[in-house]
């Protein structure tokens, strides 16, 4: 059973948030039970100390323990400053983690995805089989309550739900894993994709081996301000479907022709381009041919904190990889996934080389030579009048770019 409260266009106040958690997770067998709450980072959209509030007066003197895991995915951990601004409190009584993917001895396998189970999720895409490997809490805990929002997603087509454990709380292999396959769909094709995609069908198969008991409380938050749209309460799988359904509506914004420029104002909480990438991917559908978009963001100075080999590889369209595959099946596949979600769609041959449909220039603090020698366009974020840019009837300029979806009618 899955509840819903709320709708597009509706905003939520505080006291329905509090009396929906306290309702649900009251009638829910939570007694003497270790529960697993696992939250997003600060690069979503989230009114976490409300809802973490409204978990604590549910689950404290309840639970037998609560810790809160941070859903990094294989995103840098959050500083203990980060995290008190992030998740409010205190909580006493809980226990606060980052999700620790680069360390082994934090992770466990749940078992294997054959090669041909495989085949059949990816709709024949990829064939080889895949260690199911999450943060080790899942088995450490009775009950795995995911809290989280749905936005439209560049690798599985709509975020949230069981896309808390997978990516979120897992091991490197299984996240590298499933974003090539999204890659290989490619992020125009599957971003804003209702339904059960191919990735979201893998993910769905590896959280159905978890061995503890997993609900999700998914959010449509309106972007950038934290205030709910909408929220529903239950199993991930429906949970999320009946969020889904509202982000559609709320998340995806349709012009009637293509412009010729996009400048996406990426916000402080993409702090390098790894996060901030999203600028590119959430307008790519609106650009025209040969167009361009401009990622204007001057706080960002690093192109990825937790993945410094994403400057040797480069940005470049996913067939430069496909049609190369000898020269880069070794590097992780996340890496070459999201080398793709920033160049956009493109083709490759070896006589011709690379030619992206669109240009991608940043106006960012990234040095020019770490720019130029990553595959994209420089510009100087000084030299960047966002005034004239406005004006320009060639150019969208987007202010908070990053989680709602453009697309053509």
């Amino acid at each position: 059973m899955t509840d819903l409260i709320g709708a597009a266009g509706h905003v939520l106040d505080a006291a329905d948030i509090r009396a929906f958690v306290l309702g649900r997770l009251a009638a829910e067998d939570l007694d003497g039970r270790r529960v697993c709450v696992i939250v997003p980072d600060a690069t979503r959209s989230c009114p976490l100390p409300l809802l973490l509030g409204a978990v604590h007066e549910a689950l404290h003197g309840r639970a037998a323990a609560v810790t809160v895991l941070i859903a990094l995915g294989t995103h840098a951990p959050m500083s203990d400053a980060q995290l008190a601004g992030h998740l409010g409190g205190p909580y006493p009584g809980f226990e606060i983690r980052n999700h620790e993917w680069w360390l082994p001895e934090r992770l466990v396998s749940l078992g294997r995805i054959g090669a041909s189970r495989v085949a059949e999720l990816s709709e024949g895409r990829m064939a080889e089989s895949i260690d199911v490997t999450l943060n080790r809490a899942v088995v450490e805990h009775d009950v795995c309550l995911v809290i989280g929002p749905v936005f439209p997603h560049e690798v599985v087509g709509f975020s949230g739900g069981n896309k808390y454990f997978f990516p979120g709380i897992a091991g490197q292999e299984i996240i590298d894993f499933s974003h090539w396959l999204g890659a290989l769909i490619s992020s125009a094709e599957i971003i804003g994709t209702r339904g059960i995609t191919p990735v979201r069908a893998l993910i769905d198969e590896a959280a159905a081996m978890i061995p503890a008991r997993r609900l999700a409380l998914c959010l449509v938050v309106e972007s950038g301000t934290g205030a709910l749209h909408a929220m529903s309460f239950g199993e991930p799988e429906a949970a999320w479907a009946a969020c889904a359904d509202v982000s559609a509506v709320t998340h995806v914004r349709y012009l009637e022709a293509p412009v010729a420029r996009v400048v996406s104002i990426i916000p402080a909480k993409y702090e390098d381009m790894w996060t901030g990438a999203k600028g590119f991917y959430k307008v790519e559908p609106i650009v025209a041919d040969g167009g361009e978009v401009i990622i204007y963001a001057p706080h960002i100075t690093r192109i990825a904190a937790m993945h410094p080999e994403i400057e040797r590889i480069g940005y470049h369209c996913r067939d430069y990889f496909v049609k190369q595959w000898d020269l880069f099946k070794d590097e992780h596949w996340g890496v070459l996934a999201h080398s793709t979600h920033l160049r956009g769609a493109g083709t490759w041959d070896p006589i011709e080389g690379e030619r992206p449909r669109v240009t991608v220039t940043l106006a960012t603090g990234i040095p020019e030579d770490v720019v130029r020698a990553a595959n994209l366009g420089y510009l100087d974020p000084a030299a960047v009048d966002l005034d004239a840019l406005a004006a320009d009837p060639g150019t969208f300029v987007l202010p908070q770019a990053g989680e709602v979806l453009f697309r053509l009618r």
